[in-house]
């Protein structure tokens, strides 16, 4: 069946924008790192596509060894992509990753300008793509020198490939010092990724003070704590869950008893709001300023429509953000 893409699809979506600069991120955007790949259902995978677009989600975000199989999440939104999106290239933001493991031996992994370079190239053949609109630098290489790093993401930007480039998981300083050296090549650090939500504030100490002196835009990943700060775990663990599944990245140990309580305790808050729990973590993620867009993940279309109604509610007040804090600190 042929897609039509929802004419009201920018009416109701908050679109915010990314740092200093000209472009704007929608405040919620869709991550495929689960879901996506394989081994994964390809025709639900398809329908949450459209449903996140037919909501006013512009931006879909993606890393070279998404799937499992490693590939195989790009290799499905170049085919999803081909098959509802091709006419719509220019109202989405697409955006991909290399910096982890993707192939054997020495040139497949962290941050040399031989990997970054090749593992974008191979990114676009699988998406069936000339370009990325944002290429990211996925985690800090200790031994590559970090001018080398930048030195590929501005050749990446150079040369047509990506239209922006951003880093993921920095630290403050060495955030600031990539923007530095891109700086001094004349290109913007557009954006940094890192994981942030209610139970994992480490980019509050220094890296938020780095992202706004830079002018550098936010996106969180993780905003519900891969499902703990949701409906999800207060009663029970499902079986089906990735707790219940107990995956390498979540294991049925990160759910503590603290944690669990600490949970509990802030779904009263968003009761009282009227909202389920994970809306209220992504209201709470998108009311720090530093934050541009929350980066989701998703099982289903049900999800994706519930997050999105997050953005309906009023901010937090000064009251809630503090009875928040009283639970979380």
């Amino acid at each position: 069946m042929n897609y039509n893409p929802a004419e009201n699809r920018y009416e109701k979506m908050k679109y915010n924008r990314c740092g200093k600069s000209g472009l704007k991120l929608p405040a919620i955007s869709l991550g495929m790192w689960h879901n996506w790949g394989g081994i994964d259902n390809f025709e639900n995978a398809r329908a949450m596509l459209r449903t996140a677009f037919d909501l006013g989600i512009t931006h879909f975000d993606l890393a070279n060894n998404y799937g499992p199989p490693y590939g195989s999440a790009e290799e499905n939104f170049g085919r999803m992509f081909k098959k509802d999106f091709s006419k719509l290239r220019d109202e989405v933001i697409i955006s991909s990753k290399a910096g982890w493991d993707m192939w054997p031996g020495p040139y497949g992994d962290f941050g040399s300008r031989k990997y970054l370079i090749a593992s974008l190239d191979q990114s676009l053949k699988r998406m069936g793509l000339e370009y990325v609109d944002i290429f990211y630098h996925h985690r800090p290489d200790p031994e590559t020198p970090l001018e080398e790093t930048m030195g590929a993401l501005e050749q990446i930007v150079r040369s047509g490939k990506a239209i922006y480039v951003g880093v993921s998981q920095y630290s403050a300083d060495l955030t600031y010092k990539a923007s530095q050296i891109l700086k001094e090549k004349g290109i913007k650090l557009l954006i940094h990724q890192p994981r942030y939500n209610m139970f994992d504030r480490w980019i509050e100490d220094g890296l938020t003070e780095t992202l706004e002196h830079e002018g550098i835009g936010c996106i969180a990943f993780s905003p519900l704590a891969q499902g703990i700060l949701t409906n999800r775990y207060l009663d029970s663990i499902p079986n089906d869950s990735r707790i219940g599944k107990n995956t390498m990245y979540l294991k049925k140990e990160h759910l503590t008893d603290d944690k669990l309580n600490k949970a509990r305790k802030l779904n009263e808050i968003a009761k009282q709001r009227n909202q389920s729990l994970a809306q209220l973590a992504i209201t709470w993620v998108l009311n720090q300023k530093v934050v541009t867009s929350a980066l989701i993940g998703a099982s289903s279309s049900a999800q994706i429509i519930d997050i999105v109604k997050s953005l309906d509610q009023s901010k937090l007040s000064e009251e809630e953000i503090n009875a928040i804090n009283s639970i979380i600190r």
